[in-house]
């Protein structure tokens, strides 16, 4: 059976699957007919030629479940109106397609296409606009040739306008020629997809091509959840899983790999390791110029340490305990330090101190921490500017413009939160060293280690070759806390202690769903009531992980009916799974270099845009513009897990912990999370969950080579993998 008509609007689309519901002014009926497909892209005013059948829902009645379809560009004036209108074309909202419409009829098209400056002629569009129009119309055309392509070949097409930015034109023969660039290229696209275009491609199961890619991923994979090389055997075995092929075949493509210098193989303190070559290269450059600065002498001017101490009490009211003041020693006589300690015991006085003394001295100093937020609570607690460290070394198109031939300006640098920087941020770090230049390195390294590969902060310290100072006397001051308090208790093995009228309560909960229900009750009633706050802006839930009934995921969606929902008029975009809305908190998914936005950076939605096609989030005091094509780098953020939490500071933190959190209780993950609290917080959950937390110290290991290249002591030797008569894989396709 046979259907056709133009559409007359889009009911509802999955980017990602291509389903669709529309409802289409049907030539065959009197009234709009419901329409079920699947398409990789279907917009209103289209016209719409399907064979299927009818169907009754038991709901919504008659429907025509279209098993094949073709679409076309309108050719009525009214399809053309509603085409335009549909917020396909950026520019062109319905008031600007009536205009064009208006002024141009069924040429509106190729007015667009070929003579875009008669655009002008249309009240209210200017240049600049015309240009949005023009850009806008060429790049949808070539988007949609890319969603078809990848729909045929059984890919979702949420990405495909991150595919067309990354490739251009080429990009439907990028694709063909290596399907596995996308898992390695596109953010949001994984192995299984690339392979699933491979195969459809025609390229074989066991060819070098797939193989070497799976070694990759692996490697690649390895690194997003924190490592810089994974044992030999670890990587067979992962990519003999993934690929599911014989392990003579994964063996003989990784000795291939080895001999180009793809991977990198090296022995470790005795464990054979395969590297990511950028990743060992980062570890060897970290390694030698921490060497270097330990064994140099400081270049400060000469600093009685007893003058200076007396006029730190005197001047400043700065006053030094005992352990501070051997601390404050060792800083000024040293070219590299690590200060390192927990709440409370006095990191910030100590800095504070170390920088009244060398500034009086004219020393000049700069200060940075890895997040926004880390950078504001240092300036906060100096008085001080301090940066990003991404602003501090100024990046700029893909690279930082500071570097070891245009080092940074500066005598002492003092880098916070320290145990939030992973290898690669490492390197570029300390490349942008003067040769004069000191390094205060300050964190926590009980808290978890950073998002990104590596173990820095705890390498450098267990190295044992850098100069380090660890406070661990909680001042009587902190110790009227009782998050300061728990952090520590929980830190030493102990479980946190609960009294009324505090800063820190647990909250026993014995099911998931009554834990959902308590969050709920102090996040958008309780807490906002008695502490006089605004649970948007002040309250933070902060959960082990993504998935599950208490993961971030669900907590968001119901965080967000409560405390954020839909207003009538008000604009609402559905992208990648999440409805954004104004006034929304957002959580930053990953780096964006060009936005100069970054992993782990919150802000809230300021404005949404219909016509421009466009979402705005404001971070701390600055506007961030998103295209609705992009925003899989946001999610809502009423609830993020603890690891995106690193380096913020929040009034009040919920922090549910259950045993379906099985896998992710850690003493450094539970200590993380509470010492994120200010003002207040409150654990929520099974008191057996809280238990295994704080009893369990075994972090996960992650697998590095820094500590050992630090001591430089020859535990790092090249891997003996010697050629076998193996099976040949197949080359190419």
């Amino acid at each position: 059976m046979r259907l056709s008509g133009h559409i007359e609007r889009v009911t509802f689309h999955n980017a990602e699957t291509g389903f669709f519901v529309v409802r289409v002014n049907a030539e065959e009926r009197r009234e709009l007919a419901t329409v079920l497909g699947n398409a990789p892209d279907i917009n209103a005013g289209e016209w719409i030629q399907a064979e299927g059948s009818w169907v009754r829902d038991p709901e919504h009645g008659m429907q025509f479940k279209a098993d094949s379809l073709r679409t076309n560009a309108p050719t009525s004036r009214e399809g053309i109106e509603k085409y335009l209108g549909s917020g396909l074309i950026k520019g062109i909202g319905p008031v600007y397609a009536k205009k064009l419409v208006e002024k141009f009829g069924e040429q509106v098209f190729t007015i667009i296409e070929e003579q875009s400056a008669r655009l002008e002629d249309v009240r209210g569009i200017g240049r600049e606009r015309r240009k949005i129009i023009k850009a806008a119309w060429a790049e949808q055309k070539v988007v949609r040739d890319i969603m078809v392509f990848l729909h045929s070949h059984g890919v979702g097409t949420s990405r495909a306008v991150r595919i067309y930015k990354t490739y251009g034109e080429e990009s439907v023969e990028r694709v063909r020629a290596n399907p596995y660039l996308l898992a390695r290229d596109i953010s949001g696209i994984g192995f299984k997809t690339s392979d699933a275009v491979a195969e459809k491609l025609g390229i074989s199961r066991e060819s070098l091509i797939r193989i070497e890619s799976g070694i990759f991923h692996v490697l690649l994979e390895a690194g997003r959840s924190g490592h810089c090389a994974l044992p030999h055997g670890i990587l067979v075995d992962q990519s003999k899983g993934l690929l599911e092929v014989e392990e003579v075949l994964v063996t003989e493509a990784l000795h291939t790999m080895l001999e180009r210098g793809d991977v990198v193989a090296e022995s470790v303190g005795g464990e054979d390791l395969v590297f990511q070559p950028g990743l060992r290269r980062a570890e060897e450059a970290i390694a030698s110029a921490l060497r270097r600065m330990a064994e140099m002498p400081s270049t400060y001017p000469v600093i009685d340490d007893r003058k200076a101490i007396k006029w730190l009490s005197a001047k400043n009211g700065i006053e030094l305990a005992p352990s501070q003041e051997s601390a404050l020693r060792k800083a000024l006589i040293s070219r590299l330090l690590v200060l390192t300690g927990g709440p409370g015991v006095g990191k910030t006085t100590l800095v504070n101190g170390i920088l009244s003394v060398l500034r009086a001295k004219k020393v000049k100093c700069l200060l940075c921490a890895p997040t926004g937020r880390a950078a504001k609570r240092l300036s906060e607690s100096t008085g001080l500017e301090a940066k990003t460290i991404h602003r501090l070394l100024e990046f700029q198109g893909g690279g930082f413009s500071r570097n070891a031939k245009n080092p940074l300006d500066c005598d002492l640098l003092v880098v916070d939160e320290c145990s939030m920087i992973d290898t690669v941020l490492m390197d570029h770090l300390l490349r942008s060293m003067p040769e004069r230049g000191h390094l205060l390195l300050v964190g926590d390294v009980d808290q978890l280690p950073s998002v990104g590969p590596g173990a820095v902060l705890a390498d450098i310290i267990q190295s044992g070759r850098v100069p380090v100072v660890r406070l661990t006397e909680v001042f009587r001051q902190a110790a009227t806390s009782r998050i300061i308090v728990n952090a520590h208790r929980i830190n030493s093995g102990d479980l946190p202690e609960s009294e009324k009228d505090t800063d820190f309560y647990v909250i026993e909960r014995d099911d998931p769903e009554r834990i959902l229900d308590a969050i709920l009750e102090l996040v958008a009633r309780r807490i906002p009531k008695k502490w006089d706050i605004n649970p948007l802006r002040d309250v933070q839930v902060l959960s082990p992980m993504n998935r599950g009934s208490l993961g971030t995921t669900a907590i968001n969606r119901m965080l967000q009916e409560a405390l954020n929902p839909v207003r009538s008029g008000e604009p609402v975009v559905e992208r990648f799974g999440w409805e954004f809305r104004c006034a929304d908190k957002v959580i930053q998914l990953r780096n964006n270099y060009d936005k100069d936005v970054f992993n782990g950076d919150i802000g809230r939605v300021s404005r949404i845009d219909p016509m421009e096609r466009e979402l705005a989030v404001a971070y701390e005091g600055r506007e961030v513009v998103y295209d609705f094509n992009e925003l899989d780098e946001l999610a809502p953020a009423y609830a993020i897990t603890i690891h995106k939490s690193q380096g913020s500071e929040f009034s009040v933190v919920v922090m549910p912990l259950a045993m379906q959190h099985f896998l992710l209780l850690q003493r450094n993950l539970l200590y993380t999370g509470v010492t994120r609290g200010r003002r207040l917080v409150v654990l929520v959950g099974e008191a057996k969950a809280i238990r295994m937390a704080v009893r369990n110290a075994e972090a996960k290991k992650r697998y590095t080579g820094l500590k050992e290249r630090v001591r430089s002591d020859f535990s790092i030797k090249p891997m003996d993998i010697p050629a076998q008569d193996m099976k040949r894989v197949v080359d190419g396709y």
